[in-house]
This record gives structure tokens, C-alpha cells and sequence, in this order.
């Protein structure tokens, strides 16, 4: 009689040793250089500020975080459907 580990994750009936790790998705690629952005254009806009740079630059940098976490929240908010 066989008895089996309540415990044991994986067990070698599974066939899930040396099972390839699933692909990036495209959504999952998009996503992190969406977080890339946010965080550049945000130290970005901290930099000009300790810098005294001109409106413009802040204005531009700004645009560029909101644009960036808005298409995050969005593709979230679209996701959980």
C-alpha cells in the first residue's frame, strides 16, 4: 500500500521536475516598464527640483508619472474583470 505526504509539494508522479518555467506574457513586460517610467519620471522631477530647473521641465516630468500610473491603474482596474 502506497501512502502518501500531506506535506510533500511535489511528488514524482507529477512530472514537474525540470518543467519549464512559463514565458513573460506581454501584459507582464508592458507592466514593469509602465513601473520603470513611473519611478524615472518621478526621481526625474525630484532631481529638478533639488536642480531649480525650470517649470517646463517639472511640468513634463509630472505628465509623464501621471500618464504612466494612470495606464497602470487602468490596465489594473481592466484586469480584474
Amino acid at each position: 500500500m502506497t501512502t502518501t505526504d500531506p506535506y510533500r509539494l511535489a511528488t514524482p508522479a507529477d512530472h514537474t521536475h525540470g518543467a519549464p518555467s512559463p514565458a513573460l506574457t506581454r501584459g507582464e513586460v508592458v507592466r514593469t516598464l509602465l513601473w520603470i517610467v513611473v519611478v524615472i519620471s518621478a526621481v526625474s522631477n525630484m532631481a529638478a527640483s533639488y536642480g531649480n530647473a525650470d517649470t517646463w521641465v517639472h511640468l513634463a516630468c509630472g505628465a509623464v508619472t501621471v500618464l504612466g500610473a494612470g495606464t497602470l491603474v487602468v490596465r489594473n482596474l481592466r484586469g480584474r474583470r
